[in-house]
């Protein structure tokens, strides 16, 4: 079968599509479209950025989100539509927010320009990301020799601007009708189902296939580890997987939810929680790597799960057999090894609400503040009671072969005082939780040593002590 997609307002169709040829190949190597960059190659600079668009839930409007076209695998493209740079001028008028970037100095060199230029035509369009300040949505796109003065300047000087998808929505709801789609590539295939049942039975006959749903992790393997992946299925169709469900109790999330959707959920569940979302990625990685999918693929350093074990969170797993629903932490046996039998995948995770009596706090460390990996992420739920604290969950990433809670830490905190001294000795018992490793990150000294301050630093905020560098510098959480 072909991938069928809309570029400004035309149905591309391509065959016999290589399953993880990338976005940003094919618009350069195929299409001409060189105005696209490949900086990186691992969604980590943002030249090479994107807006891709489908229906709402709807089938009424299009909801358009930047992504990094160098990780984006064709199939993905399959019933959605795709602007990139040239896709906003004319020959004779440049778009708004280009003469407004070329107009200020925005550009010097001119290679990041173009990803610029994508990121916050998205924040004037509406895109996903659109409610953040202008610092937030080019937090994914790196400069080397302009600064960002001039960028943030012309992002905010440019406000909305009006588009008018009425046409392509009617395209777009004539792709959706096709209903799944599938091809093969040499003897390699891959599978786009539109329903969780479909994905069920597609595992089942297919247990080795390597399931994608943002390709954020996935991606790279590709650009970076040059692997070669026999059997895919594409997980960006299933509506049933992109539910949330916000409930008294907690909250309900689909695996296929992406960050950028789940922000406002998790803020509302717990502000730390939302604090730690706007800090994984940059926003076009948001746009496209799934809670799930985080989940799912069992980093060390994955950036939700610490936060998610330490609040208590559940996974429902499902196969053709049916669903079972086990606690977070149990989840991850070791390094590269979940408990997800043959024909199983991540369905949703349930976050409790957290109580009135509880103190939570997450802190993430890493090298730059936005768009980095973690060096050690730290997540602290405490139940306090007339002084006292009765209950515990701490839960670390980068500091063991999985994300996880540190018992000993927990135990030294149960039934004390919420005292500096109950902290400290608490801090001392990491010591007996965690071995870490030393890699480009991070030594095993500094983690032991970061972690145990992440640990003062829940007491002193709970002092009322300024503790973040955005509380220290002005700058707006």
């Amino acid at each position: 079968m072909s991938v069928r997609f809309v570029l400004d307002g035309e149905v591309v169709e391509l065959a016999d599509v290589d399953p993880t040829g990338t976005l940003l190949d094919h618009l350069r190597y195929r299409m001409g479209r060189t105005g696209t960059k490949e900086g990186c190659a691992e969604g980590d600079c943002g030249a090479c950025t994107v807006l891709v668009g489908d229906l709402d839930a709807a089938g009424a409007a299009v909801r358009w989100r930047a992504v990094n076209a160098c990780i984006q695998f064709l199939p993905m493209l399959h019933g959605k539509a795709l602007l990139t740079v040239e896709s906003l001028s004319r020959a004779d008028s440049l778009n708004p927010l280009q003469a407004c970037m070329a107009a200020n100095g925005s550009s010097q060199c001119g290679f990041c320009t173009p990803g610029f230029v994508m990121s916050l035509y998205g924040r004037a369009i509406g895109a996903s990301g659109a409610d953040l300040p202008v610092a937030d949505v080019i937090a994914g796109n790196l400069c080397r020799c302009t600064g960002y003065g001039p960028i943030l300047e012309a992002g905010e000087a440019v406000g909305g601007l009006a588009r008018d998808d009425g046409a392509l929505v009617a395209v777009l709801r004539e792709l959706a009708a096709g209903g799944s789609a599938s091809g093969r590539y040499g003897d390699r295939c891959w599978f786009a189902p539109r329903t969780a049942w479909e994905l069920a039975e597609l595992l089942a006959e297919h247990p080795d296939a390597r399931l994608v749903a943002g390709a954020t992790d996935v991606g790279l393997w590709v650009t970076k580890g040059l692997r070669v992946l026999e059997k895919l299925i594409f997980l960006g169709d299933i509506a049933e997987l992109r539910a949330i469900e916000d409930g008294p109790e907690g909250l309900t999330i689909g695996a296929g939810v992406t960050y950028a959707e789940a922000h406002a959920a998790f803020a509302r569940l717990h502000p730390e929680l939302g604090e730690l979302v706007r800090r994984i990625g940059g926003l076009q990685v948001r746009n496209a790597g799934t809670v799930g999918g985080n989940i799912a693929n069992g980093s060390p350093i994955g950036d939700g799960p610490p936060a998610l074990i330490a609040l208590g969170a559940q996974v429902t797993l499902r196969g053709a057999a049916g669903r079972r629903t086990l606690p977070l932490e149990a989840y991850f046996l070791d390094y590269g090894k979940q408990d997800r039998r043959p024909g199983e995948f991540v369905e949703s995770l349930f976050v409790p609400r957290p109580g009135s009596d509880d103190m939570v706090h997450i802190s993430k460390l890493s090298r730059r503040f936005d768009s980095d990996i973690s060096a050690v992420c730290g997540a602290f739920a405490l139940t306090v009671t007339d002084g006292t604290i009765t209950a515990a969950r701490v839960a670390f990433g980068g500091m063991a072969a999985t994300p996880r809670r540190a018992p000993a830490c927990e135990a030294a905190l149960v039934g004390q005082p919420l005292t500096l001294a109950t902290i400290e000795a608490a801090a001392a018992a990491l010591k007996r939780d965690y071995a870490p490793l030393s890699d480009v990150r991070g030594s095993a000294g500094y983690r032991l040593e970061a972690a145990a301050n992440l640990l003062l630093r829940l007491w002193h905020r709970a002092q009322g002590t300024r503790v973040s560098v955005l509380e220290l510098d002005g700058r707006d959480g």
